[in-house]
């Protein structure tokens, strides 16, 4: 990531409103692992909601990210095992 601080304010203005409209929506985190690395999760109830988030994701990145994105993001999906 080239630029971490834009590319949380673009997410967090444009892709959370997106997010939570998915039915099933539980939680998204976007987090800044530093040296240009960011992490989102994003919980929902079912893999129905996972799926559309992951479309909605693709768009997301496509249209607002990809200028700060020097390499393309990694999508990785599974069920909870274990909580706190």
């Amino acid at each position: 990531m080239t630029d971490p601080a834009e590319a949380g304010r673009r997410v967090s203005e444009g892709f959370v409103p997106l997010i939570r409209q998915v039915p099933g929506f539980v939680a998204y985190y976007w987090v800044d692992a530093g040296d240009g690395v960011m992490v989102s999760t994003s919980v929902f109830e079912d893999q129905d909601g996972a799926e559309e988030s992951t479309r909605r994701a693709t768009d997301f990145v496509r249209e607002n990210l990809a200028s700060l994105l020097p390499n393309p993001p990694q999508v990785t999906a599974g069920e909870i095992s274990a909580s706190g």
